[in-house]
């Protein structure tokens, strides 16, 4: 009887609904049959599978070892290096001349849009485009996004579930794409980066806490409360405002201290990390204050703060890629988001160099979105132009990633038992870390999605 009920309910839906209900039904174990029975997820490979090449990374140590050798069963990895054991009956795969790594972990993402070079259009479209052709859009982003290294991302904030569907799509086989952590809405106060532009009301209805905008202590644990009621695995919040809004500073706070708190404590009361994204030095001191898992982007940051993130193992996520996009497209934006854009973009790198010396945890975002998805291996090349070694950048991307997301026992690491989330590269990335623009295979839980034509 309740899969007669689940289908006639299906046959009402549409869209991204369709997704979100079929995931939630596969995760509680309800048998889906009939016209939803594509939504299962993909069988791994019944055959064994060996990549071979020159050398493996080893992202707890930031060391290239040989000889580069992975082996993997069942979408997990089995064995990696010299002890590891080739199965009779294995598919081998030499790549020759390369670096096997971890797959890339991007923990600020935005997959449900990607701007352009005029703002302005951008600003029409996404008033009038419907959130179905919205979906459709992010899952063309989502897989570019895994064909180019990366395997997992974190989702720091779309509108109308987008992220939602995409994830629970992904998870259920019905698209490509990396794995996804979703954060919903965020959640900011009225005025501020999380809430609208300052269009007339009575033409677009104003955002409340169901979407995000709160006011209130009260109010901003109800926020936070809707993105997990709707299947948010993480919780971000605007503490301070933001390069490419309208109406807001971009590093004055937001929200008052009671406001974080509340957001931090809810979030972290339901067992999900908090994101903070943080231009402003002072809103970053109360979001640090409040308990933030990571603070995000990070332009203004001072030393004091660097250290007593390092001092909290507090990380930061840079997001440089974003800064150098919004810097060298600044003439494209209103006036008003152009002078905020060539501040961020001027302060970023010299922050992010001053974390590195002081040694703040850092993992690796770009805010793809800002910038075109698929490049997200250029900040591999940013941050290694600035402090960072090459191999210390890809520890950025791969383990330190893990840590921050909660994911460490599954992915993040070259190691047996984890998922065979796998990136292969031309060469020695710890010297040329341009090789991580161009991979040679890409693999997700044993699927091979780039390289094996």
């Amino acid at each position: 009887m309740n899969v007669i009920i689940v289908r006639l309910f299906v046959r009402r839906l549409r869209g991204a609904a369709v997704t979100a209900v079929i995931g939630s039904l596969i995760a509680i174990g309800m048998p889906v049959t009939g016209p939803v029975a594509a939504a299962e997820a993909p069988s791994t490979q019944a055959v064994p599978i060996v990549l071979k090449a020159a050398h493996w990374f080893d992202a707890t140590t930031g060391r290239l070892l040989e000889p580069g050798v992975v082996v993997i069963e069942g979408g997990k990895i089995t064995g990696v290096g010299s002890g590891a054991k080739v199965p009779a009956g294995a598919r081998i795969i030499d790549l020759g001349d390369a670096t096997l790594l971890p797959g890339f972990i991007d923990a600020h993402v935005h997959l449900s849009f990607e701007a352009s070079e005029n703002w302005y259009q951008d600003w029409y479209q996404g008033v009038i485009k419907f959130p179905a052709e919205q979906a459709l859009d992010g899952a063309h982003y989502a897989k570019v996004t895994l064909e180019g290294g990366v395997t997992t991302v974190r989702d720091v904030g779309s509108s109308d579930y987008i992220s939602l569907g995409l994830r629970n799509a992904i998870n259920a086989g019905m698209i490509p794409g990396p794995h996804m952590l979703i954060a919903n809405y965020a959640i900011g106060a009225t005025g501020g980066h999380a809430d609208s532009d300052p269009v007339p009301p009575q033409r677009i209805a104003s955002q409340g806490p169901q979407q995000g905008t709160c006011n209130g202590a009260d109010e901003c644990r109800a926020a936070v409360r809707y993105q997990i009621k709707f299947g948010a695995d993480v919780i971000k919040f605007m503490p301070s405002g933001g390069v490419l809004s309208l109406a807001d500073s971009v590093d004055l706070p937001e929200l008052t201290q009671e406001e974080m708190n509340a957001i931090v404590s809810e979030a972290h009361l339901w067992n999900r990390k908090v994101a903070a994204h943080c231009h402003g030095d002072r809103a970053a001191k109360m979001a640090i204050t409040a308990g933030v898992d990571s603070i995000e982007h990070g332009s203004f940051l001072k030393d004091d703060t660097l250290q007593e993130m390092k001092k909290r193992h507090v990380f930061l996520v840079p997001t440089l890629s974003a800064g150098d996009w919004i810097g060298a497209k600044a003439d494209h934006y209103p006036p008003e988001i152009a002078v905020k854009a060539r501040a961020a973009a001027a302060a970023i790198n010299r922050t992010f160099q001053h974390a590195v010396q002081i040694g703040v945890p850092i993992a690796m975002g770009t805010d793809a979105a800002v910038e075109p998805h698929g490049r997200n291996a250029h900040e591999f090349e940013l941050m290694a132009g600035n402090g960072m070694t090459p191999a210390q950048a890809l520890m950025a991307g791969t383990a330190a990633g893990a840590e921050l997301l909660g994911i460490a026992d599954r992915t993040g690491t070259l190691q047996a038992g984890k998922a065979a989330d796998i990136v292969a590269v031309a060469g020695d990335p710890t010297v040329d870390i341009r090789a991580t623009l161009h991979p040679l295979l890409v693999m997700k839980e044993g699927v091979i999605y780039r390289g094996d034509r």
